[in-house]
């Protein structure tokens, strides 16, 4: 006489109380930010004029490091996606490294850069970087380009090559198969790519603090506005602040989810 087949129950259970734990974080920490401020605390905050001007930036600075991020990886990840060229491994090693470095290190390497003669010329011929919007920028761009890259490597290994290969057989030649049929079928994962490198660019602090600063109503952005409340103690005003970088953050998290990787090949 067989067994009966024991219960799945008591396994999936002990699954859910340990995600549970840190799921049951999340849910705390946001809680507990909405039940420290009001209404009146965010409409104080964001009456000042330096914290307007933050958001300002930081809408500005995001969007161009978002553009730029794509601009790159488009390319990029589709290279590493259908080619293997020389170096590939190298090239797959060295996008990674702004990801896994700590952030203080990225803002030290780029003004150790513009220290050297090439950056020295650079920012006396062309435009000023160290402690200015650019260097914003360029610093929020430094890590969301790695970001985007994955993500678009990811995109082209989910289409299928076979259309480009029919599109090259009826005359198109690569380039063409690429604008004409790659690309098209990319849209999703362009537009997945530009979100995440948007929330990134918006969360970046320790890049832009050491690379340009914290000068207020010149290089302050939303995540060096909470360091500087915080410094003066100012709690209200930079949970304030906090709560508007959660509220973005959900925002991309659901437009990302819209827009999602698994709709990006049948798009």
């Amino acid at each position: 006489m067989s067994e009966r087949p024991r219960s799945d129950t008591p396994f999936y259970v002990c699954l859910a109380l340990l995600g549970g734990l840190y799921v049951g974080l999340i849910v705390a920490l946001l809680v507990a930010d909405l039940a420290h401020t009001s209404p009146g605390d965010l409409g104080r905050a964001f009456a000042s004029p330096q914290i307007r001007a933050a958001v300002g930036l930081s809408l500005l600075s995001c969007s161009a490091a978002a553009i730029l991020s794509v601009w790159v990886a488009v390319p990029l990840g589709y290279l590493l996606s259908r080619t293997r060229f020389p170096g590939r491994a190298v090239v797959d090693v060295l996008l990674d490294v702004p990801i896994v470095l700590p952030p203080l290190v990225v803002g030290l390497s780029l003004l150790i850069l513009f220290q050297t003669p090439p950056g020295a010329w650079f920012q006396r011929h062309v435009m000023p970087v160290t402690y200015a919007v650019a260097g914003v920028v360029l610093a929020q761009f430094a890590v969301s380009a790695a970001f985007a890259v994955r993500t678009m490597r990811v995109t082209f290994d989910q289409i299928d090559p076979r259309s480009e290969d029919i599109a090259r057989t009826l005359g198109c030649s690569r380039a063409g198969a690429f604008w004409r049929v790659t690309l098209p079928e990319a849209r999703r994962g362009v537009l997945t790519a530009f979100t995440l490198a948007w929330a990134r660019a918006l969360g970046e602090f320790g890049p832009i603090l050491v690379f340009c600063g914290a000068t207020r109503m010149r290089t302050e952005v939303l995540s060096t506005s909470v360091f500087l409340e915080l410094s003066v103690g100012n709690l209200e005003a930079a949970l304030a602040v906090s709560l508007l970088m959660i509220a973005v953050a959900v925002a991309v998290l659901v437009a990302t989810r819209a827009f999602g990787l698994r709709g990006t090949a049948a798009g």
